[in-house]
């Protein structure tokens, strides 16, 4: 009897306590990658909880059901070779799990990977997000504006950030909007998200990168468009111009708060050789000779011409 109070005791105690907490970020999404990614977790979540159980339950069953208590003095257990079924069912029932997982994983990496659903039409938003130590450095080159440690993005449009550092490796991650992704010093990632809930979101490097990691965060703002173009407006008109001298300085180790300018620093310190490479391979030859172009290979080098201007 004190076991059972004991144990009901402990469960509410722990109800109590988790009542108080407020949700994680990543179950709690406003934006499509995210909401991808917090099913995925949700899914494994119950499939592991539906193992725990089942196993817990089988347990208590053999313990009551096979205890000394309820054999005679007599009793000895039966010779029993085996069970092709008990042993088929044992085998079976993990590997489908694992198959379950693993297909749910793949479908949902795709996902992530590419532009969010139902924007697939607009043209994206291209941030560039650079890291150094211990600061995050977001160029716009559409707008021609540069901010550090705080981000804005209109809402309903998606956003592909080209992430790469000028230090250690560093994670980009905004757990409310996506999952996370490496920025290198050799090349340029890309993540695509998208945001449809207007507020105010924490983003932060999730790579252990020295003494200074811990403050490596930055701000996100999502806002509507015509918002986040009034935001531009602003910022063109009362920010200071970024020079090569000033941006240098902002690459030494050091934190910050946030920081706004007009121009990028891509077009004196541009991102890594790798990238350039993939802009060349924009211009290609089709089946008959003639140069078409690639996609992608478009997108980019209309960005890098924004830049140049």
């Amino acid at each position: 009897m004190k076991v059972k109070w004991a144990i009901l005791s402990l469960i509410l105690g722990v109800f109590t306590l988790l009542s108080g907490c407020e949700p994680l970020m990543v179950l709690d999404p406003k934006g499509p990658q995210a909401r991808t990614t917090a099913d995925v977790i949700m899914i494994s979540i119950w499939t592991m909880a539906f193992v725990v159980i089942a196993v817990f339950v089988l347990f208590i069953v053999m313990l009551v059901k096979y205890r000394a208590s309820r054999q005679s003095e007599n009793y000895e257990p039966p010779h029993i070779e085996g069970s092709k079924v008990i042993e088929s069912i044992f085998v079976g029932i993990p590997i489908i799990i694992v198959i379950f997982l693993s297909i749910i994983t793949v479908k949902s990496t795709y996902e992530v990977e590419s532009i969010p659903e139902g924007y697939e039409n607009q043209k994206p938003l291209v941030i560039y997000a650079a890291s150094s130590n211990w600061k995050w450095h977001f160029s716009y080159p559409e707008e021609n504006i540069e901010t550090v440690n705080y981000l804005f993005i209109p809402t309903n449009r998606p956003i592909e950030f080209r992430l790469y550092s000028y230090g250690p490796i560093s994670s980009f991650w905004i757990p409310q909007l996506g999952g996370q992704k490496y920025a290198m010093a050799d090349m340029v990632n890309k993540l695509n998200l998208a945001v449809d809930v207007p507020g105010e979101y924490g983003g932060r490097n999730a790579n252990f990168t020295g003494s200074g990691f811990a403050e490596q965060s930055f701000n996100v703002t999502a806002m509507k468009q015509a918002e986040y173009e009034k935001w531009v407006e602003e910022i063109k008109k009362t920010a200071k111009p970024l020079t090569e001298e000033k941006f240098n300085e902002l690459l030494k180790p050091s934190h910050l708060g946030q920081l706004t300018y007009t121009g990028t620093h891509l077009s004196f310190s541009p991102p890594p050789e790798g990238h350039h490479k993939k802009e060349a391979a924009g211009t290609q030859k089709d089946n008959n000779g003639d140069e078409k172009q690639n996609p992608d290979g478009e997108m980019e080098q209309n960005d890098m011409d924004d830049m140049n201007h």
